[in-house]
C-alpha cells in the first residue's frame, strides 16, 4: 500500500497548539468554579445549621409517640438533653440507647426534623405482668433486695416508682411472684407463658425453693418440683383436676402434688389422709 503524505504548515501547528491551550484553560476554570460552588454550598450549610432556627430550645419541641403508660412529660424528663441544643449535633442512636436502658422502655426510635426543628421519639414500653418480691443472691440482682417491684414478660425488673407520671392510672398485675432472683430470669418467660395460657387461674408463683416451684391457684397450692420443660404438661394435668371442688372440700387440701404429672396426688390437711388420683380418674 502506498502512504500519502500531507504536509502540515507552521501556521496549522501554531493554531493547534493555541486551541489545546484554550481547552486546558477552560478545564482549569471549570474546576475552579466547581470547587468554589461546593465550598459555598458547604459554607452555607454550616452557616444555616448554626442559626437559631436549627436549635431545640424547649422540651415541647420533642414529640413522643407510642407511649401507653408513661406521660409525654415523664419520657422527656428521661432524656439526657440540655437546652438549647443544636439539632444536628444530637445523636439519635445514642439517645435511643439511653432510653432503652431505662427499665420502663423496651425499644426507642429517635428521628430529627429540620423544618420546623423538632425531635420525634417513638417508644415501646414494657408491660408489667406481675408483682415481684426480689431476693438478693449476687451482684447481678437488683440492689433493692426484698422490695416489691414489677416484672414484664421477659423478666425485666421495673421499679414501681418508674411509673410516677402516667397517662392513665396503672392497674397493678394480680399475679404475684415471691423469691424472684437473677437465676430465675432465664426461664421466667417460659413460666409466665405457661401460666398465662393455663385454664386454672394462678395467683402466685413461689421460687423460694429451687427444688420445688409452688403455684397458688384457684384449686389451692400446687407443688411442681424443680422447674423443667414439663411445666406445660403439669398445667395440662392441673386443668383436668378442675372438677375437684365438686368432689372434695378444697379447703381441706394441703397441696396438689404434680411433681410427676403421670401420677398426680393430693395431700389432705388431716393427718394420715392422702388421696391419690391419676389424671384420668380426676377428670372423670
Amino acid at each position: 500500500m502506498t502512504s500519502i503524505y500531507i504536509p502540515v504548515s507552521q501556521a496549522d501547528l501554531t493554531q493547534r497548539r493555541a486551541s489545546k491551550r484554550r481547552q486546558r484553560r477552560i478545564k482549569a476554570c471549570q474546576a475552579i468554579w466547581r470547587a468554589l460552588i461546593v465550598s459555598s454550598l458547604a459554607g452555607g450549610l454550616v452557616w444555616e445549621t448554626t442559626q437559631p432556627s436549627w436549635v431545640i430550645r424547649y422540651s415541647e419541641q420533642i414529640d413522643i409517640e407510642g407511649n401507653q403508660l408513661l406521660s409525654d412529660t415523664a419520657i422527656r424528663e428521661l432524656l439526657p438533653l440540655k437546652y438549647p441544643q443544636s439539632l444536628l449535633r444530637l445523636q439519635p442512636q445514642v439517645i435511643a440507647a439511653y432510653l432503652e436502658s431505662q427499665p420502663p422502655i423496651a425499644e426507642a426510635t429517635v428521628n430529627r426534623q429540620l423544618l420546623p426543628p423538632r425531635l420525634t421519639i417513638e417508644v415501646k414500653e414494657r408491660q408489667p405482668v406481675a408483682l415481684a418480691q426480689l431476693v438478693e443472691t449476687s451482684n447481678n440482682t437488683p440492689s433493692h433486695s426484698g422490695a416489691v417491684a414489677l416484672l414484664d414478660a421477659q423478666g425485666v425488673w421495673i421499679p414501681i416508682d418508674s411509673y410516677k407520671a402516667l397517662k392513665h392510672p396503672l392497674h397493678l398485675p394480680t399475679l404475684k411472684v415471691i423469691g424472684f432472683t437473677a437465676q430465675n430470669r432465664p426461664y421466667w418467660p417460659s413460666v409466665y407463658q405457661a401460666v398465662s395460657r393455663s385454664a386454672v387461674k394462678v395467683f402466685e408463683i413461689n421460687f423460694q425453693d429451687p427444688l420445688n416451684l409452688v403455684f397458688k391457684t384457684q384449686l389451692g397450692s400446687v407443688h411442681l418440683g424443680a422447674y423443667s420443660s414439663r411445666l406445660p404438661k403439669q398445667l395440662s394435668v392441673l386443668d383436668r383436676l378442675r372438677e375437684l371442688p365438686a368432689h372434695i372440700n378444697v379447703a381441706q387440701i394441703a397441696y396438689i402434688d404434680l411433681k410427676n404429672p403421670a401420677s398426680p396426688s393430693i395431700q389432705m390437711k388431716a393427718a394420715d389422709s392422702t388421696l391419690k388420683k391419676d389424671s384420668n380418674q380426676a377428670h372423670n
